[in-house]
């Protein structure tokens, strides 16, 4: 296991800390019943699935476990009120542990991999953060429109030639290309290729092996994984030299049209005028093309598989795509935000398996959670996000279920606070929530305009974990409905006037929501407000 904390100017211990160095009363919190000395809480245990061994340690011990892995102990929460207390900013934040910290010898102090400590977080935050604003946002679509473009070209071919779609890969292709475009005027050309990108291929290596990482004693790594560690450092040295070149191209070009990386480059900060070094605008990169398409491409994939596995919703979602849409083959980018119920199927696709599935929380200083467990401060626990998503007494008896209207306004209001946290919580929360669910919900509004989905018979779900979630294997058969324009580059048309207003106001609405949970348990406040014009997040590459 990499060593998850931070140097002495942090006041704590350095390397990992594991459980029994900060919760006093640990021996209270249950524990699997069968421990096998040394090697700990593993009888029965899937290596290459670990996040749903931990789902299933979950059910059999309750809202708050822990468990032990080669002498060292770990402390999972997924109860609504533990979850909602370890999302107070004034006692509680972001931990970099687990497998997060097995990337920073690619991601550094990027944003999503950056200690709490570390000062380039805030200082790329606070560069970047007009960047994501309403009117980049807007200036974004045409883009993605363009992307999706070429996706529905490639499943037009194959759906010709009598062949299924591989859902994961092309959804992968898609978010690669929308965040290189956007972000750094890059083109990849992933759909132009039998096989996936290089750069892809690079990434899939790194996650796959920080992954390994976790069930590997940390002395016997360099043994046990010398093989696996030459190729990680042969994809980190691609992934860097890929994003070396995309930066040394943008430098001898003078500058793109203000994008990310014209921003990382150029943009001092208002208050000091300091400037990202050359050095942590290479981690900066590669974190958004990373995290920036990784997640969302799941989040898209797993919403494919239910809404071929549920016709009925498909349906209704297609339904109100024509409504909204009429038969204008270029939706604007106002247009995208009153696909309420669409939005839905995408939200309740992120409860089931939120493709970032787990963020960790460490005490600030020494307290008791929940009135309950002491935590000495840099304590820290693991919240599972799916488990969350799964607590009876939130989301019912039923909560295994798929069902969109579990997301109306009126449901989401009777839910208590912080019971719903696909992109984290509290300042560190993902940077990028709103890019992302504007691109997965109007490219699955396009795809379901386009086609009929049929998945494959006999197909069961099944979850990869490369640190992030995807179904893996799925495919779908597709069928070609009535056609209109093909989607291709140019101005999008959009609706303007009260209609811009409604959108504006549908826009701001599920961010308010979730910024309004976190304020209520936030004293400071302002660490993540609502989601306006001058702090819209870009694409899933979490801070």
């Amino acid at each position: 296991m990499a060593a998850t904390t931070e140097t002495m100017e942090t006041g704590l211990p350095k390397g990992f800390r594991s459980a029994e160095q900060g919760w006093p009363e640990l021996r209270r919190i249950p524990r699997p019943p069968h421990r096998v000395p040394l090697l700990g809480d593993v009888l029965g245990v899937d290596r290459h699935r670990p996040l749903q061994d931990s789902m299933r340690f979950a059910r059999e011990l309750g809202p708050i476990f822990r468990r032990r892995a080669f002498g060292k102990e770990f402390v999972f929460v997924w109860g609504a009120r533990l979850v909602a207390d370890l999302a107070d900013e004034s006692r509680f934040a972001k931990h970099v542990g687990l497998g997060v910290a097995n990337l920073r010898p690619v991601a550094g102090d990027g944003l999503f991999t950056a200690y709490n400590h570390e000062p380039n977080w805030q200082l790329a935050h606070d560069v970047l953060a007009p960047g994501f604003s309403r009117e980049a946002m807007e200036g974004y679509h045409g883009m993605m429109l363009s992307v999706a473009g070429r996706l529905t070209d490639h499943w037009d071919r194959r759906l010709a030639a009598g062949r299924p779609v591989d859902v994961p890969g092309d959804m992968t292709r898609l978010t690669l290309e929308t965040i290189a475009r956007t972000g750094f005027g890059h083109d990849f050309g992933s759909f132009e290729r039998d096989r996936p990108h290089p750069f892809v291929t690079a990434m899939v290596g790194t996650l796959a092996y920080a992954q390994r990482l976790n069930s590997v004693p940390g002395p016997l790594a360099p043994l046990l994984l010398r093989t696996a560690a030459r190729r990680n450092a042969a994809d980190i040295a691609h992934l860097n030299r890929t994003v070396d070149g995309l930066v040394a191209a943008r430098r001898r070009s003078g500058g793109g049209e203000g994008d990310l990386l014209d921003r990382m480059l150029a943009t001092a900060h208002p208050q000091t005028g300091e400037k990202l070094s050359p050095e942590n605008v290479r981690k900066q990169v590669i974190t958004f093309l990373v995290a920036g398409h990784e997640t969302t491409s799941g989040a898209l994939s797993f919403a494919l598989y239910h809404l071929a596995r549920h016709p009925e919703i498909a349906a209704r979602a297609r339904a109100e795509v024509a409504q909204v849409w009429g038969d204008t083959p270029r939706p604007g980018y106002d247009q995208v935000a009153k696909l309420r119920y669409v939005r839905r199927v995408l939200d309740e696709s992120l409860r089931l398996w939120p493709t970032a599935p787990a963020f960790a929380r460490e005490a600030r200083r020494d307290t008791v959670l929940a009135g309950d467990h002491p935590m000495r401060r840099g304590a820290w626990a693991l919240v599972l996000t799916p488990m969350l998503h799964r607590e009876p007494e939130v989301w019912g008896e039923d909560a295994e279920r798929f069902d969109p209207d579990r997301f109306t306004p009126a449901a989401v209001r009777t839910r208590p606070p912080h019971t719903f946290k696909p992109f984290g919580t509290g300042a560190r929360a993902c940077i990028g929530r709103q890019f992302a669910l504007h691109e997965a919900t109007l490219v699955l509004g396009l795809l379901l305009r386009r086609y009929d989905l049929h998945a494959e018979p006999g197909y069961r779900l099944s979850v990869a974990e490369r640190l992030t979630l995807m179904p893996e294997g799925l495919r779908l058969r597709l069928e070609r409905r009535p056609a209109l324009k093909e989607v291709g580059e140019g101005h999008p048309a959009g609706a303007r006037g009260s209609v811009r207003r409604a959108a504006d106001a549908a826009w701001a609405r599920p961010a308010r929501d979730e910024a309004a949970d976190d304020r209520r348990h936030d004293p400071a406040g302002p660490a993540e407000e609502p989601l306006s014009a001058s702090r819209s997040p870009v694409h899933r590459a979490t801070d």
